[in-house]
Formats: structure tokens, C-alpha cells, sequence
């Protein structure tokens, strides 16, 4: 589970993937409130959407770039969509858990494993852990739920 921004990211774990020849699955992540690249690669061409998230702003991306989305329409195994609610979840679990601060994209993916649980139990599962650059306030008000 990849979370996608710009979409740097996610290339670099299929690139990393296709350099190894490993047979990994890797999902793409993006917040419901930043839907380009999902919208996008449904439909086979950029397709702007507005940004509303305001907890995983480092996946607030209204335009998808071309050639990030080509990459990634052919390598990834899927989209899963994750709200804020279900982002602030994750930072306040992998804060508790591990002790470990995630801003809202850094806590994305391991959201969408949450929500996918059901389906990839048994299975060697990996999320990316990235960015401690949320704001104090603001991640005292998440871990406050």
C-alpha cells in the first residue's frame, strides 16, 4: 500500500518492484477528498478533481500528471480510498501502537490495509510509514479523536 500524491512515490515502488522482478502486489492509495489519480486511471486520461482533504494534504493533488498516471494505470494492482476520518484513525493507531508520528499521507496506506483487512488477512502486508509534518495542533486535535 503506496499513498499517492503527485505520484513519485508510487513510481518509485513499481520501479524499486520491476528493477527486483518481485511478484508484489502494489495498491495505490489516494484520500477521498483528492480523487484525480483514481478518477483517472478509471478513465483512462487526466481527469482534474476538486481537493477537499484537509488531513492528508500531502496527497491533495487536483491535477494527475501524465505520465506518472501511465505508469501507474499498467503496475498498480488497484485504488483504495481513504477518508480523513479513516486517515486520523490510522495516525492515532500507529501513534498508540508504535509510538511513531505519521502525518495524514504517511498514515494513508496503512488506512487502506484497515479497510481492506478482511480481505488481505493471511498475507505479508507492507505500508509505507512517511512524513512527520504534521502540524502539532493539529495532530494533538487527532489524537484527541
Amino acid at each position: 500500500y503506496v499513498p499517492v500524491g503527485l505520484g513519485s512515490g508510487a513510481c518509485a515502488a513499481i520501479a524499486a518492484k520491476l528493477a527486483l522482478g518481485h511478484r508484489a502486489r502494489i495498491v495505490g492509495v489516494v484520500s477521498t477528498g483528492a480523487t484525480t489519480y483514481a478518477q483517472s486511471i478509471q478513465a483512462g486520461h487526466v481527469v482534474p478533481s476538486p481537493v477537499t482533504t484537509v488531513l492528508a494534504d500531502g496527497m491533495a493533488v487536483r491535477v494527475a500528471d501524465a505520465d506518472a498516471l501511465a505508469l501507474l494505470k499498467k503496475h498498480l494492482d488497484h485504488i483504495v480510498q481513504v477518508s480523513d476520518a479513516e486517515v486520523a484513525q490510522a495516525m492515532r493507531d500507529i501513534y498508540t501502537d508504535t509510538h511513531n508520528v505519521a502525518e495524514g499521507a504517511g498514515a494513508a496506506s496503512f488506512a487502506a490495509a484497515m479497510q481492506e483487512r478482511s480481505d488481505v488477512r493471511g498475507l505479508v502486508v507492507g505500508t509505507t510509514l512517511c512524513g512527520g509534518n504534521v502540524d502539532g495542533a493539529a495532530f494533538a486535535k487527532v489524537l484527541a479523536g
